[in-house]
């Protein structure tokens, strides 16, 4: 498949880039100016030809992702859309609302669009500590994120695309555990990490499976 994933140069972006070249896809990365998977590009095309790839990563392109007319050019020609870009950590973002917005308009003809999000805006299936005490110090503590998360979700939900919206917990760069649990009703009691390289995994497995389509998934290891 051709895939074009944006915050390419982010950790799970970086992930999802990595493993997708391996798996056989051919990739776009889309970065900002001056990103560093640049200099990673003959490391990337060695992973390709080591997997026998023809094509591997296709490019990496600088294109401004809040910018539709931008970003539908790249996009065009791509079988899937994956967005890896993450909220600010503090203070008012946007960055995802926005960044959607952008992608939906830009995607045209394509139709499958894979997003990360984040598990602490969801509720249900959580053990009362989680509920009552940890998710309420979360929501002060990251509320303007966790509004630009949920704000996303809204848009992408309202949206015609054939959507997965995969919601990790804590995230850490730990080695990936090859497993995952995850829950569309609610949240994965218990469920408080997730290494990027399994989000990553996640996310591409999830591209085939139409019981994911229009469905916004928990995820935990």
């Amino acid at each position: 498949m051709k895939l074009v994933v944006f915050g390419a140069s982010g950790r799970i972006g970086t992930e999802l880039v990595r493993q997708g070249v391996a798996a056989g896809h051919e990739v776009t990365a889309v970065v900002r100016e001056g990103s560093s998977l640049q200099v990673q590009l003959p490391e990337l095309r060695l992973v390709a030809a080591r997997a026998g790839v023809a094509g591997g990563l296709a490019q990496v392109v600088t294109a401004d992702v809040m910018d539709p007319k931008s970003i539908a050019p790249v996009i065009a020609g791509h079988d899937v859309v994956l967005s890896a870009l993450g909220p600010r950590p503090k203070g008012p973002s946007d960055v995802l609302s926005a960044s959607a917005t952008s992608i939906l308009q830009a995607m045209g003809d394509v139709r499958r669009y894979l997003v990360v999000s984040v598990a602490g805006i969801h509720t249900g299936n959580d053990d009362p500590f989680t509920q009552y005490v940890v998710k309420p110090i979360l929501q002060r503590l990251l509320r303007e994120s966790f509004a630009d998360a949920r704000r996303m979700e809204e848009l992408i939900a309202a949206s015609t695309a054939d959507w997965t919206i995969g919601c990790p917990p804590r995230l850490t760069d730990k080695a990936a555990k090859g497993t995952f649990r995850s829950n569309t009703e609610g949240t994965v009691r218990g469920g408080f990490t997730m290494t990027r390289a399994d989000v990553a995994t996640y996310l591409l497995n999830a591209i085939d499976k139409t019981e994911l389509i229009r469905k916004t998934v928990v995820i935990s290891n």
